[in-house]
């Protein structure tokens, strides 16, 4: 193999990369002889067929992968023997190659910085804390109460309010043609009257009626209703109350903690404060990372590698585009000059990070296992109830899937490393201060 180096400048480096028709001509034997093990052909036994009438057969047939395998061959060998750290995959362009000739192909690599990474001890940082306090435990018992709540017919012969739950029988029909539409009927419908959950207008025509009346209400549907025949449509329904029922108070006490699977109502709150507890931790946490990744961002200043650079502007401006609900084509994407400084910095930050944080998990040896990555897809389980399965199939069939979540694990501990070599000082702050919105670091 000869190297002849065209350009290293900065972070770029491009060289023409020559492999012998000899060289060729050895990887291309070593691939035959491979297959002669298996080969058929013949006027020979299987796996008998001499290397010679197998080169004369099959010798151009073969070049495809010999190509691939010196070109991966010999780039790996030329990066090695420069001492070059590639930011992404090498660029690869062949401009000679042909049976009995020399392999020639230009790499052009765009390479990580040189960094020196600031002494971990010296940072200093504070981490806000919160403890669950037990009028956040009460809020949130009374919250799993109200949620959990059962209700008892009411005494009196009262026309409805608000609050109360409606047990009716309806039938509806857009007006202008009498037609009943899927889902315009209902029997021994529970309607909770001020709850939103009909379309405006419905409920408030059910106040002040009694157990035992037929109500027709007419409303008009939104015009962003989500059924397109009745957007916008004015409609008639036919409404007979069944029964009129009032909530009854659920008490929180043992009872109910043991309807919720618990021991009793000291167990109950001790689970529901832990809770609260892991909550605030994990608030705790994005706080003192978010500190720990500004004073990092603060401390190196070093080149970027432009195709990184490019890589993660086009995943911000995909991401802005799915949030605003815009299509993007080749990366475009309508943004004010203040916008696309923002997004230039917002990307700058992320790849700068990156580099800082996969040089300090490279220089101490850390890595993400097999058991943290399958604890990392259980976590994207859980975020789909009902559709775990899908989930661990998806994962378990789609290896780059599957590779994209080692990277915040990756992150995580290399976080988790440098903040127990760092002097982190807890504060206690009230919930209020912890759960504060901050203005989003580019």
């Amino acid at each position: 193999m000869q190297v002849n180096v065209i350009k290293q400048e900065g972070l770029d480096f491009i060289c023409d990369v020559t492999v012998t028709a000899a060289e060729i001509q050895k990887q291309t034997d070593a691939k035959l002889t491979e297959y002669c093990k298996t080969m058929s052909m013949p006027g020979f036994r299987k796996g008998k067929v001499p290397l010679n009438i197998a080169r004369q057969r099959y010798g151009k047939a073969v070049l495809g992968e010999v190509l691939e395998l010196a070109v991966n061959e010999n780039t790996e060998k030329v990066l090695k023997d420069k001492n070059l750290r590639p930011a992404l995959q090498p660029k690869i362009e062949v401009k000679e190659f042909d049976d009995g000739k020399d392999l020639i192909y230009t790499m052009t690599v765009e390479t990580l910085p040189a960094i020196t990474v600031m002494d971990l001890k010296t940072l200093k940082l504070e981490k806000p804390v919160a403890k669950a306090e037990e009028t956040a435990i009460d809020e949130s018992l009374a919250r799993i109460a109200a949620y959990r709540k059962d209700s008892q017919p009411i005494a009196d012969k009262r026309g409805a309010k608000n609050g109360d739950i409606l047990v009716i029988d309806f039938h509806g029909r857009t007006a202008k043609d009498n037609k009943e539409h899927p889902g315009m009927h209902s029997h021994g419908h529970h309607l909770e009257l001020g709850s939103g959950q009909f379309i405006p207008g419905f409920e408030e025509q059910l106040l002040g009626k009694k157990a035992g009346e037929k109500v027709e209400i007419k409303v008009t549907f939104p015009e962003e209703y989500h059924a397109a025949e009745l957007a916008g449509q004015e409609a008639i329904f036919d409404v007979d109350i069944e029964e009129i029922r009032e909530s009854k108070p659920v008490e929180i006490d043992n009872d109910f903690a043991k309807s919720l699977g618990m021991d009793d109502v000291k167990a109950l709150r001790k689970a529901v404060e832990e809770q609260i507890q892991a909550e605030y931790d994990n608030v705790s946490r994005m706080k003192v990372k978010r500190a720990l990744l500004d004073a990092l961002d603060d401390a190196h200043e070093f080149p970027i590698p432009a195709g990184m650079l490019d890589l993660e502007l086009k995943s911000v401006r995909q991401q802005i585009a799915m949030e605003r609900q815009e299509d993007v084509e080749d990366g475009e994407l309508k943004l004010s000059k203040e916008e696309e400084e923002e997004l230039e910095a917002i990307a700058g930050r992320r790849v700068r990070l990156g580099i800082i944080l996969s040089e300090i998990g490279t220089a101490n040896n850390i890595a993400v296992n097999d058991q943290e990555l399958q604890r990392a897809v259980f976590e994207e389980a859980r975020k789909f109830p009902g559709q775990e399965a899908q989930v661990f199939e998806y994962f378990r069939s789609n290896r780059e899937a599957l590779e994209s979540l080692r990277a915040p694990v990756f992150e995580d501990k290399v976080v988790d490393f440098i903040l127990e070599l760092a002097d982190v000082a807890e504060k206690s702050v009230s919930i209020g201060v912890l759960t504060a919105e901050e203005e989003e670091a580019p």
